[in-house]
């Protein structure tokens, strides 16, 4: 057997080397903290919608080009070499060049008018998909971010409540307390586990969907709190406000307008006249047989001119023209709708606002009641009750003020996150959840 002693030192060295690489990574690996605009940029990025719309915005602006290019002349080379025999059946042409251009067309502004509010709709629906992304990615963020806080919050009320259990093991051996008591201090700690389960199960969820938006590993993804924006005041008068500025009624009436251009310019197809502006070179050959037929033979022929249509009638146009007015009808029509359905679910939006920030003041005194009633207690315990007369305060009264502390404040955050999600929703509506994610950057 060879002698690989000398292999030890080296081995050893490269296990010291890629274990102290993997020290250093561990961290990152196991906890990925990300901001929220962070968050809002690599989604957009990923979307399949914004690609999609993106690419929109592209066939637009070549849509546009065309419309406006049909005015410049086209260049084309043609090569024909040939055999012929017998009576000529065409011109003996070898080489060939050919250039022909839109000149006169009363329908051609209005194409280009309709490829101008193509291009502005498509635009508006790339906003439109940028902001539905930001919405998706803020309403995941924001939950993950609240479902992390308070899972916080029932570590805290689970040791509390472990205590109070303790507590009540001991008073009911020594025959203080009923069994009943103790009893209720384990359901009490017992639903503490089946709430955190449930908001672990909700945060894994969240890590995932964020995962899949932005493209990072869902293990260990966790927020950054400081992130996220305060919501900003939105006037509850304002019912109108979300037609006016949403991205996607402005694509849609756009849209309308787009459609509306092209019904008149095929309209317009009808009864006027159409010039078309051609020039050709050809440079002829003398094949067998046509010097025979055709007299004063050349090699270089040029033409050129401008052809000028009348369409008296034409029924093809003329139906096309009256389902081009039928397109457009219908694009006003969804777009009146859908204006009619933001406005209707802006209205709605500000409504269940006004409900909720009462809930969330009802919230916050409760928590700050509960606070006080804990700092009460405390006091009671360390310095008395203060009154010779007055009953001493039970060692499982602390326990019982922490966890209801506990509990009014899981209740706050449960507030906060419902009244955050519907005015994420109303930004989403009024064109400003890019703004405001945005904001945390200032």
């Amino acid at each position: 057997m060879p002698n690989v002693q000398w292999l030890y030192p080296a081995i050893r060295k490269s296990a010291l080397g890629i274990a102290a690489l993997l020290a250093l990574l561990a961290p990152f690996a196991a906890s990925a903290q990300i901001s929220l605009s962070t968050a809002v940029e690599l989604a957009e990025k990923s979307s399949p919608g914004v690609r999609s719309a993106v690419a929109n915005v592209q066939r637009a602006t070549a849509a546009l080009a065309e419309t406006k290019d049909a005015y410049i002349p086209n260049f084309v080379l043609g090569v024909g070499p040939g055999y012929a025999y017998g009576f000529p059946l065409g011109y003996p042409s070898f080489f060939n060049a050919n250039s022909t251009s839109l000149v006169l067309s009363w329908s051609q502004r209005d194409y280009i008018r309709a490829a101008h509010a193509a291009l502005n709709s498509a635009n508006l629906n790339l906003k439109d998909a940028q902001q539905q992304v930001a919405l998706d990615v803020s309403l995941d963020y924001v939950e993950l971010n609240h479902d992390l806080a308070e899972i916080a919050a029932l570590d805290e009320e689970k040791a509390f409540a472990g205590s109070l259990v303790s507590i009540e093991e001991d008073r009911v051996l020594a025959g203080v307390d009923p069994r009943v008591d103790q009893l209720q201090a384990e359901l009490t700690a017992a639903e503490i586990d089946e709430k955190r389960i449930h908001l672990q199960n909700d945060a894994d969820e969240m890590r995932q969907k964020l995962a899949h938006l932005t493209g990072l590993p869902a293990e260990g993804l966790t927020t950054i709190g400081s992130s996220i924006p305060a919501a900003p005041a939105l006037s509850p008068n304002e019912a109108q406000g979300g037609t006016q500025s949403n991205p996607g009624v402005s694509a849609a009436y756009a849209n309308a307008r787009s459609k509306s251009y092209i019904a008149y310019g095929d309209e317009k197809q009808n009864y006027r006249p159409l010039g078309i502006f051609g020039a050709q070179y050809s440079l002829f050959e003398k094949t067998p047989g046509y010097t025979q037929y055709f007299h004063g033979f050349q090699y270089n022929n040029v033409e050129f001119g401008v052809q000028l249509t009348f369409p008296f009638f034409d029924a093809t146009r003329r139906a096309k023209a009256r389902e081009s007015a039928a397109d457009a009808a219908e694009a006003q029509a969804k777009a009146d709708q859908s204006r009619d359905t933001v406005s209707e679910q802006s209205l709605l939006a500000r409504r269940t606002i006004l409900e909720l920030q009462a809930e969330q003041r009802v919230a916050q005194i409760q928590s700050e009641l509960a606070q006080e009633q804990l700092k009460t207690i405390d006091a009671e315990l360390t310095s008395g009750p203060g009154s010779p007369t007055a009953q001493p305060v039970a060692p499982t009264a602390a326990e019982k003020a922490h966890i209801d502390e506990r509990e009014r404040y899981e209740d706050l955050l449960d507030t906060n996150f419902s009244l955050m999600k519907v005015e994420l929703n109303l930004l989403r509506m009024t064109g400003q959840i890019t703004d405001w994610v945005s904001s945390s950057l200032k």
